[in-house]
């Protein structure tokens, strides 16, 4: 793939040389050998509704299709199991990840042989009231290697939208995570986390992440305003892949989603996307760490950080949770 803009920046050709001692035919040749492969991605976009088999149904369809164009990590959408049509209807189908519902989605990416970023499951919460909003990723013997509670929970009044208060029946997570998989290494967050860039920051500067997950199920009037360009500003920002999973379309008479899933490369451009913001399917793209590692060295954000003037934008003090030996579960 061949991004024009990199020319501003000095990449000239497909897979950059990042240091200036390699510009000869022997060393760029002991540079491209060097250089980590090219791995597909893709997220997906759907319409959940309040029936987990319909939505099991779907997702298994969905994964199938990345399964055939050689994807090796799928990104699922946020609540894609299941989106009721009444306030706290979700806890009357909420489990633990040991429940029947996730092994179903374990064996779903085991049979695949695909890693399955599940982007918001409704886990058992720490009372009988709320729940978690749990974004799991399986690798591709269906093994949990990761789990992250949403921290930001969406208690919203939408200026010309519905009134949302997820905090009702939600309770927020507080650990940050990262995980690694053959894309790169994953930040893993959900839907409106997505508005506050120092978790991202956190992500990028104290976890190293690479590749940002960001499934969701914006609602139709904030998505108009601000989904693209929130996903590309956290792009730009963190110098990461950002692949952002969507619910899209009518669930009920009472919850619609934006859609518009998309694939964000690290320099900003829209890499992958669906033709229509409200079909059901996915969007195929490569991760090539190659590019993302000679953008960061071009322009060294790391380096230029002024923490003698605004401080720690990544306090250390917040848990993390990252690299974690496969689960049993």
């Amino acid at each position: 793939m061949f991004f024009p803009l990199f020319s501003l920046l000095g990449f000239t050709f497909e897979h950059t040389i990042v240091c200036d001692r390699l510009w000869t035919p022997k060393g760029m040749a002991m540079a491209l050998h060097a250089l980590p492969p090219l791995v597909k991605v893709a997220v997906a976009q759907m319409t959940a509704i309040s029936d987990t088999n319909a939505n099991f149904i779907t997702c298994a369809r969905l994964v199938q299709e990345a399964a055939a164009a050689g994807v090796k990590l799928l990104s699922l959408p946020e609540c894609f199991s299941f989106i009721g049509s009444r306030d706290g209807e979700a806890l009357g189908i909420a489990e633990p990840l040991t429940g029947p519902i996730m092994k179903r989605y374990q064996s779903l990416a085991r049979e695949a042989g695909l890693w399955l970023a599940l982007g918001g499951f409704q886990e058992k919460g720490p009372d009988d009231k709320h729940i978690y909003n749990t974004h799991v990723l399986l690798d591709d013997y269906g093994r949990i290697c990761s789990s992250y509670r949403k921290i930001h929970l969406f208690d919203v009044d939408v200026p010309g939208g519905p009134v949302l208060k997820e905090s009702n029946n939600t309770a927020p997570g507080s650990e940050v995570v990262v995980a690694n998989c053959p894309a790169g290494k994953l930040g893993l967050t959900v839907c409106y986390d997505l508005r506050f860039p120092e978790l991202y920051q956190r992500l990028r500067f104290a976890e190293n992440a690479e590749v940002l997950l960001v499934p969701s199920a914006f609602t139709k009037k904030t998505g108009e305003a601000h989904w693209e360009l929130l996903l590309r500003a956290r792009a730009v920002e963190t110098q990461c892949y950002v692949l952002a999973a969507a619910q899209a379309g009518k669930h009920n008479d009472k919850r619609e989603s934006y859609g518009d899933a998309m694939i964000i490369d690290p320099w900003g451009t829209v890499i992958a996307r669906l033709p229509d913001k409200l079909v059901t399917g996915i969007a195929v793209a490569q991760v090539d760490l190659s590019m993302l590692q000679a953008i960061r060295l071009r322009m060294p954000i790391e380096q230029h950080r002024r923490y003698d003037i605004y401080g720690p934008s990544c306090p250390q003090q917040v848990p993390s949770k990252g690299d974690e030996k496969h689960s049993s579960l």
